[in-house]
């Protein structure tokens, strides 16, 4: 089938009289397997259903009551991203773009995405059909399953479940769950969707089974901001298929019941879900707005990985996707990449074989690979690399080596980045050396964030000695490969932890250093991050220590001191130099 239904016209072509389920979405239809609605879709599909897809519908309801009531259920979702994290800057300013809709605007061409998608989107199909089962997935819900604390409104909000009234909301990545959603539903069991891994429903009372459930602190005790810092290291702690616990969070007279997380998909599952139909592309109805801008950065782009041990605390990561790798078969990665060259447009460059993390590829230890579960306690690279973690890249290597050689294939890049401190374990020089010769197009991205031990330490980064010999070695790599080949390192500003000093030395080793950062981004404390956590609340809730945080002007002043060929940036450095300069003249007048 090319794409799915989007219109009753799409279906009379078809011949259906109706159809099963329908897939809302915040984005622009996008029919390729960067894209969780679309993934979502095509695995409903496969399943024997008939599934339309509803895009950025008006919020009035129009469209969906033109579309007519699915027969069994919608699956909401805002898309790839939170729907306020798609219309406002870390500054909560309203963006005038948005990659992810019709000709790159924020006001997309089919209505504008509204804010916090989920909630309005569940709203109005239950007001359409009232009785219509509504699942809610993707980022915006995962990450909101819990009450959280949400930076637009500066305030507590409940779990985006009983926000918005939906049934069931799967969390994490949800091929599996929903293959087992559409089985219930199809067998007329809404009630047994309550007892699928990776889902979580709001009830009346305390359940007692299928799973053994703790809980956390209650809606109404996460004003106290220590009881929050501990309910969310609690949530974290159990976001492990192995070890993990059902959680249960109580909301008023109901509870949120979250069960434990699905297992990640095996290599054959994952296999199956990258190789769906696609027709990878927009959907034909964007082309008179200009297209759809997100497709460009995936469209000759191959995932072949999932989940990142890499543990940074201000990352949705290790809370969405979880920590355990799983990885495409070399089969499977190489018939996507003989179909990519055969895409209009192609021109012999494959621009990323990545991921979350590019060369995460295997467990990251012996214990991890033999199914007892990630460490509870710490993580596997810092705050100093785990002794048993063992750094190998031979079989990304491999697969890399494979892409290179198929017939019309010029170059295969690594764009999405790699975790330096992981490749600087590795006791070979191999992949170091074929990644700068072979797939770096002249500059390769990473993100050493910040030199502050102390922040770093807060945003569960490695120490910026690991940022420096990497540096160092992959200089002195590519000088003798002959190549003038660059790092773009992203830094990120006024993270919780980071005071003015850690700033103004930051700026200062970036001035000595001949550094002009490109991409410099302030903290944005987007839902469910413990990073997010150490904002509102002040504390690492890892350790329930006090942590500085930086707002208003400080936070402000903190990005401005990162970027000083900009006008405010120059201000705050000569500011900031002509007050070392008063502390010395005044120290010389006391002597």
């Amino acid at each position: 089938m090319p794409y799915l239904p989007i219109s009753t016209t799409d279906m009379e072509r078809l011949g259906w009289d109706g159809y099963d389920m329908l897939v809302v979405t915040g984005d622009a239809y996008v029919d390729h397997p960067s894209f969780g609605a679309a993934v979502i879709a095509r695995i409903i599909q496969r399943e024997g259903m008939r599934v339309c897809v509803l895009a950025q519908p008006d919020t009035a309801g129009a469209a969906l009551r033109a579309l007519g009531r699915p027969r069994l259920a919608a699956f909401v979702t805002s898309g790839n991203i939170d729907s306020m994290v798609a219309l406002y800057t870390a500054a909560k300013k309203r963006r005038s773009d948005d990659p992810y809709s019709p000709g790159g605007s924020a006001k997309g061409a089919a209505g504008a995405r509204p804010e916090r998608a989920v909630i309005v989107y569940t709203k109005m199909v239950k007001a359409a059909w009232p009785d219509l089962p509504v699942i809610i997935g993707g980022l915006e819900a995962s990450l909101r399953r819990f009450a959280h604390y949400d930076y637009w409104d500066d305030a507590i909000r409940p779990s985006i479940l009983a926000d918005c009234g939906a049934d069931a909301l799967v969390y994490g990545m949800g091929e599996r769950a929903t293959v087992e959603i559409v089985d219930a539903l199809k067998r007329g069991a809404l009630e047994d969707i309550k007892q699928i891994r990776g889902v979580c429903c709001m009830s009346g009372q305390r359940p007692a089974e299928p799973y053994e459930y703790i809980e956390c602190a209650p809606l109404h005790k996460l004003g106290d901001k220590l009881e929050y810092a501990k309910s969310a290291r609690l949530q974290h702690r159990e976001h492990d298929h192995i070890r993990g616990k059902g959680v249960i969070q109580r909301h008023g007279d109901a509870y949120l019941v979250l069960n434990p997380p699905q297992p990640p998909l095996t290599t054959a599952e994952l296999d199956a879900v990258a190789e769906l139909p696609y027709m990878r592309n927009y959907h034909p109805s964007y082309e008179s707005a200009g297209g759809v801008p997100a497709i460009e950065e995936v469209r000759f782009s191959i995932i072949h990985n999932r989940g990142c041990f890499g543990g940074c605390n201000f990352c949705s990561l290790a809370f969405h996707q979880g920590r355990y790798i799983s990885v495409r078969s070399h089969e499977s990665v190489l018939r996507e990449a003989q179909l990519i060259t055969k895409l209009d447009g192609f021109k012999g460059y494959i621009h990323d074989v990545g991921g979350p993390t590019a060369n995460f590829r295997v467990p990251p230890c012996k214990k991890t690979a033999q199914g007892m579960g990630m460490c509870a306690d710490r993580g596997c690279l810092t705050p100093l690399p785990c002794p048993a973690l063992e750094a190998d890249h031979s079989d990304y290597l491999e697969l890399l080596r494979k892409l290179r050689v198929l017939s019309g294939v010029k170059k295969v890049f690594i764009r999405s980045g790699v975790r330096f401190d992981y490749l600087m374990l590795d006791k070979s020089d191999v992949f170091f050396r074929e990644m700068c010769e072979h797939h770096i197009s002249g500059q390769l991205k990473v993100a050493p964030e910040h030199n502050s031990a102390r922040v770093l330490g807060l945003m569960g980064k490695p120490g910026f000695d690991a940022f420096q010999g990497f540096s160092d070695k992959y200089r002195r790599v590519n000088d003798r490969l002959g190549l003038k080949q660059y790092l773009v390192p992203y830094l990120m500003s006024s993270h919780p932890g980071s005071e003015a000093a850690d700033a103004l030395e930051l700026a200062r080793y970036l001035e000595k250093a001949r550094l002009n950062p490109r991409q410099v981004q302030d903290f944005y404390p987007t839902p469910g991050t413990l990073s997010t956590c150490m904002y509102y609340t002040g504390v690492d809730p890892l350790t329930l220590k006090p942590v500085h945080v930086p707002k208003g002007e400080e936070k402000a002043v903190q990005r401005a001191l990162l970027q000083p060929r900009k006008p405010q940036g120059r201000a705050e450095m000569a500011k900031h130099k002509g007050d070392a300069a008063s502390k010395t003249s005044k120290k010389r007048d006391r002597r």
